[in-house]
């Protein structure tokens, strides 16, 4: 069986036999330039040992810079993202069937552009490659209040989909390069739960603009500068702060990057890597756990392609004003907000990434029925009450992206499983805004059923998968075991095969010592 980093026929590693006795103090010797980034900084092997109070005394140095930043990014993100939905009741010219082409274009360009920023972000420095990214979405977005023909804002939705393509995998990937598997679901939910608090800060934002009068500029003209300046800013904040990698993070001393990287040596998920490698991105399409997070992505984000462009017309259509509206969407983003930060720190306390999903997903199912089933029921109070219900759901995105981060090693599986799963992202997203369309309006009951069918299903998924990871892991163990009664290794020489193959960038399936997190 493969243990050892000898018998893996990887060019990084000199190849020397055990002795009878199983030594382990043959000739070691690593190819720095096929190996991720962080052995050229710390070596193949543990030199330096740090304490658990500089460890903690470090993270949260990590935890001052990296989150905030990492949130100003999603926020402004969804933020420009869902500005069409404030727009739709803000004056903006486009309706109808048009509106819903106008929503679908942001995903078409996100799906065509996903793999190819993926990629590119690997062979430069990601930090960077999201900051001009950012800038130039702020461009865009502020060229929306020129436009005012239905060819003029598909091209810029377009457009706006391909530069924010690149937000979640950068983010998964920095996280995942600077915190513990059991650190990183809970800091993951720190930016994400940026969805939720956009959604209130956009409402309250909206509702102010749209008492304006429109004569200098249209209300929904005001959204798009505002908000495009916004991403400009962060935008460069990003490029000035935001660190590609430890082995890169000026804000930190020399000890503390080699601290940084030594915290995450026994998760073994390596760091950064320049070469793309074709062996790791087949394994990645050929992993039945790959096609199983991509099915659960793309069945989370239907609801989300619906909910994001219509969940305010869904509200207008119970017979309250665009005023009214506007500040009664706020509500549900301080509950999806809640749900997002509750399921992450649950993720990381108890060790679970499919667990959180089916906690998000299940309100959404309850809020769905009770919108069909009280639909022309006149209760104005309980149909609010479900609409916000329905918002849970969105926390299950942020523990799919917590599940890539802790569960794929090798640098290009894990571009290619976040391309993959961002691409089902779009996918998702353009068939949501086709599930709610014009003639079903006010009720959107088709739209409404999809959601909890599509959410149901998930469950199931959801279970198949913590399983498999389960079993991955049980197979793992014994293997281990097996090799240590073979060789008569000590603990202390299973650990320093485990600290040997941490940043050799090596997949999780060829480094046995990987531990899957279901």
């Amino acid at each position: 069986m493969i243990t050892t980093i000898e018998e893996q026929k990887v060019h990084e590693v000199e190849k020397h036999e055990l002795s009878a006795e199983g030594s382990l103090d043959e000739k070691f010797s690593v190819d720095l330039n096929d190996g991720d980034e962080a052995l050229r900084l710390i070596g193949a092997e543990r030199t330096a040992q740090f304490s658990e109070e500089y460890n903690a005394k470090l993270r949260r140095k990590l935890d001052w810079l990296i989150p905030p930043l990492c949130a100003a990014v999603y926020f402004t993100q969804f933020l420009d993202k869902t500005s069409l939905n404030y727009a739709s009741i803000m004056g903006l010219p486009i309706t109808g069937q048009r509106y819903n082409l106008v929503s679908l274009s942001f995903y078409l360009g996100f799906l065509v552009w996903e793999f190819p920023t993926v990629f590119i972000s690997q062979k430069t420095r990601v930090a960077k490659y999201l900051g001009a990214n950012i800038v130039l979405w702020g461009i865009i977005l502020m060229l929306h209040s020129v436009g005012t023909s239905f060819g003029a804002f598909f091209a810029l939705r377009f457009l706006l989909g391909m530069c924010e393509s690149c937000v979640a995998p950068s983010l998964i990937l920095i996280i995942s390069m600077f915190y513990k598997k059991n650190e990183q679901a809970q800091r993951i939910a720190w930016f994400y739960v940026m969805n939720g608090i956009t959604q209130i800060f956009g409402g309250f934002v909206a509702y102010g603009i749209s008492f304006d009068n429109g004569k200098l500029l249209a209300p929904y003209k005001i959204i798009y500068i505002l908000l495009g300046g916004l991403a400009i800013v962060v935008g460069i904040c990003v490029l000035i702060w935001l660190p590609d990698s430890p082995v890169h993070a000026n804000f930190l001393t020399q000890e503390e990057r080699i601290a940084a990287l030594e915290r995450v040596r026994d998760d073994s998920g390596g760091t950064e890597n320049k070469h793309l490698k074709k062996y790791q991105a087949i394994e990645a399409v050929t992993d039945i756990r790959t096609w199983l997070i991509v099915l659960t992505t793309l069945l989370t984000s239907i609801p989300n392609g619906g909910l994001s462009n219509f969940s305010n017309l869904i509200i207008k259509g119970f017979g309250y004003t665009s005023k009214q509206t506007l500040i009664l969407s706020t509500p549900g983003g301080a509950i999806a907000a809640i749900t997002t930060l509750l399921c992450g720190y649950y993720s990381d306390k108890k060790g679970e990434r499919m667990l959180p999903i089916i906690f998000a997903v299940v309100p959404t199912i309850v809020g769905s029925a009770m919108l069909i089933g009280l639909n022309n029921s006149g209760q104005k109070g309980a149909l609010l009450f479900a609409v916000y219900l329905i918002g849970t759901f969105g926390s299950a995105l942020s523990s799919v992206y917590a599940y890539n981060a802790s569960n794929t090693s090798g640098h290009t599986k894990k571009s290619t499983i976040n391309a993959m799963t961002l691409v089902s992202f779009s996918i998702g997203n353009i068939i949501g805004t086709e599930i709610f369309q014009p003639k079903d309006a006010p009720q959107y009951i088709p739209g409404k059923i999809a959601i909890m069918v599509l959410l149901t299903v998930q469950l199931g998924i959801s279970y198949l998968l913590r399983v498999i990871n389960i079993r991955l892991n049980i197979k793992k163990q014994a293997t281990i075991a097996e090799e240590k009664a073979r060789r008569g290794w000590t603990d202390a020489d299973v650990q320093r095969e485990r600290d040997r193959h941490a940043f050799l960038d090596l997949t999780d399936k060829e480094n046995i010592y990987f531990v899957y997190t279901a």
